[in-house]
């Protein structure tokens, strides 16, 4: 495994920032890591890239254990932390080359060369990092998290800010960058995670709440029961519907449409199309709701009782 996470707490003073989190994460995969603001992301990132202490347990990176005091693991650990901090009134090469000396490179000029081109630079390479727009800062803020070539790229929040062109260039390069790294990236764009991860670690008050591949949360112990969404010509009789079998609950919407809900494991759909027809009713509309990540995330992360 490349990154193994065993036991680690984090306190400030009183307050619990990390509760024995644990889980690994292994070499080429692309881990979105979501939580609630406040969770512990940001918190569990520095202690992955040696930032900050934990205050129990370890984190390893092949095989070596990450410690704020140990300089050398940094060289396979690659960091663009939330807001990016960037030298602005540097030119883009001329920075690049002054991280690149950071990391003692003998290749030097060659890197910052080919991170130039693999984070899409070239026109922007001579130009104060000041007068750059946001996008482009972000591809200067991967490229010197990449420039020293890491095993792990650490990326908190990337994409936020950005116009929808630049999210689609900077999700495309992540996933180029993802092909021969491990990378973790925390963001509160499901479809950004949905789009390019496969993988989801979902962090809430400091503990690990939920942790496998998208189509796993969607539909495995996450899942919600079947939900259909049923538009009928007329108000059907509201009482004999509740009587078929494997319904659940229904939540009127109007007169004839109604969103119906089933117990576990069962498919309503042939049902009410059966129904339908004995009532003497037209089915308008008989569409199944997909469950999103969204929901799973909001399921797991929101306080019982409280609607948003």
């Amino acid at each position: 495994m490349t990154i193994q996470i065993s036991q680690v707490s984090k306190f400030y003073g009183s307050q619990k920032a990390l509760d024995q989190v644990s889980f690994e994460i292994g070499t080429g995969e692309l881990v979105g890591f979501l939580g609630p603001n406040g969770a512990g992301k940001s918190t569990l990132m520095k202690i992955i890239t040696g930032y900050l202490a934990s205050d129990g347990g370890k984190v390893v990176i092949n095989g070596e254990t990450v410690e704020t005091k140990n300089v050398a693991i940094r060289s396979q650990i690659g960091y663009l932390p939330e807001n990016n901090p960037l030298y602005t009134d540097l030119y883009v090469r001329e920075y690049l080359e002054m991280v690149a000396g950071f990391y003692q490179l003998r290749n030097k000029k060659e890197q910052v060369l080919k991170m130039v081109e693999l984070t899409g630079l070239k026109n922007e390479q001579h130009k104060k990092i000041g007068a750059l727009s946001k996008g482009f800062r972000q591809r200067v803020g991967l490229a010197q998290a990449l420039i020293h070539d890491p095993a792990v790229l650490i990326l908190d929040e990337p994409t936020t800010g950005l116009d929808p062109n630049q999210l689609e260039e900077i999700r495309q390069l992540i996933l180029t960058i993802s092909t021969n790294k491990t990378v973790m990236l925390s963001t509160h764009i499901m479809q950004e995670v949905e789009a390019i991860c496969n993988r989801v670690i979902i962090i809430n008050k400091g503990l690990i709440v939920a942790d496998g591949s998208i189509d796993q949360l969607k539909t495995g112990q996450f899942a919600k029961n079947q939900e259909i969404y049923v538009e009928f010509d007329q108000t059907p009789d509201l009482e004999a519907l509740r009587k078929l079998s494997g319904i659940g609950k229904i939540e009127k919407l109007n007169q004839t449409t109604y969103l119906v809900e089933s117990v576990k494991n069962t498919d309503l759909r042939r049902a009410i199309f059966k129904f339908a027809v004995d009532n003497q009713l037209v089915l308008l509309t008989l569409k199944e709701m997909q469950q999103s990540l969204e929901n799973v995330f909001q399921d797991l992360t929101q306080e019982k009782g409280n609607s948003q």
